[in-house]
């Protein structure tokens, strides 16, 4: 299965132990808004309340490009505080898992 498959069953069925599973072990997120880092035991407990919280919605998921080393998507997301965001993901492949996600978002008004 591509990895973006996993992530697509994970935001449909609002499961986040998919997107975990396609996490590598050494995963490292880079948070856009800081540029500080998490790693897979932080991004797996922030997915998890993420998914479980029904006003975080991901609208729209795309996948821009997708090969063996990386992976290029794009959506809108809606938080809980009523803010919405356009989010672009860049994900590192290694070894059919990601391994590194870097961010740029932009607040829709």
């Amino acid at each position: 299965m591509a990895v973006y498959e996993l992530l697509i069953k994970a935001i449909e069925e609002k499961n986040a132990t998919h997107y975990i599973e396609a996490l590598h072990e050494d995963f490292q997120f880079v948070r856009h808004q800081t540029g500080t880092t998490m790693d897979k035991t932080q991004v797996s407990e922030m997915l998890t309340h993420m998914m479980a919280n029904p006003e975080v919605v991901i609208n729209n998921p795309r996948c821009i490009y997708e090969n063996e080393n990386i992976l290029v998507e794009h959506s809108v997301m809606d938080f809980p505080d009523g803010s919405r965001e356009a989010v672009m993901s860049v994900h590192s492949i290694q070894d059919g898992l990601i391994i590194r996600t870097e961010t740029g978002a932009t607040l829709i008004k």
